[in-house]
């Protein structure tokens, strides 16, 4: 596991909490805090004490993208391969975030351009203060959508709309982000940490199998069939109706009083 300060990290209550800390570059990714973050992730996957992840950034903004003070024409050498860039270390953290069977609640505190807002949208619930600003930001520098903003986009808000994002690079405030439906809400700049905070723990208090199961189940229905997601609802809820969560649930609710989920 990597350990590097430009991802802090905090496990309290069963959530992880993973705060982007290079402030002075809006958080804007190198290599080292790639790596960081990957790690991160690993750890809430590998860890059973993880229950819930809650990602957010330091200082003003949330992030700017991947950090281009490496990447200077002016100081010679050969073209970037930007494809290795993708395939070595956003690829892997974006599968990671994805195939996470727990919930990952994102704290959107300023502004997230290219990639950053991408690895916003890749995460389950995102909370955006209502100052901070979604752009892609790619076409400004002659690129393409990456860290899977053509994948979330389009399939979020449809292709007229993710087509003028991704071609103008116009800045879309918080609040025109929630009732669009990219994002869950937008809230006060003062309340957001606390908002976060709050909804992680809940999640990370409950019935978390049930919980990755429901995430994986609404993943696949954008690409199952009919047949084929009523075959997987029944193969999940096969394995959640047999945990030890769905009996303390019921239980409790018998019992008429406040369940004590285990995530198993």
């Amino acid at each position: 596991m990597t350990e590097s300060d430009t991802v802090l990290t905090a496990l309290a209550d069963g959530v992880l909490t993973l705060t982007l800390n290079r402030p002075d570059k809006l958080n804007s990714f190198n290599e080292e805090m790639h790596l960081a973050l990957r790690a991160g992730f690993e750890r809430a996957r590998d860890d059973a004490a993880v229950r819930a992840v809650l990602l957010t950034g330091a200082g003003r903004g949330f992030c700017a993208g991947q950090d281009l003070g490496d990447r200077d024409p002016r100081k010679g050498g050969p073209a970037p391969d930007l494809g290795h860039t993708i395939e070595t270390f956003y690829n892997p953290t974006l599968r990671l975030i994805r195939a996470l069977e727990k919930p990952v609640v994102c704290a959107v505190n300023g502004v997230a351009a290219g990639a950053g807002a991408n690895i916003a949208f890749a995460c389950d619930i995102v909370l955006a203060a209502q100052s901070a600003r979604f752009i892609q930001a790619f076409s400004k520098i002659g690129l393409v959508p990456d860290a899977g903003g053509s994948w979330s986009l389009t399939r979020i808000l449809g292709e007229p709309r993710a087509k003028a994002l991704a071609l103008t690079a116009a800045p879309l405030p918080a609040e025109t982000a929630a009732d669009w439906g990219l994002i869950w809400r937008a809230v006060p700049d003062a309340d957001l940490m606390a908002e976060a905070g709050a909804l992680a723990a809940s999640l990370a208090a409950g019935p978390t199998l049930g919980l990755g199961l429901t995430k994986r189940l609404i993943q696949a229905a954008a690409t199952n069939s009919l047949d084929a997601q009523l075959d997987l609802e029944r193969d999940c809820q096969q394995q959640a109706g047999s945990s030890a969560d769905y009996a303390e649930g019921v239980t409790a609710f018998l019992e008429k009083r406040k369940p004590a989920f285990k995530g198993n």
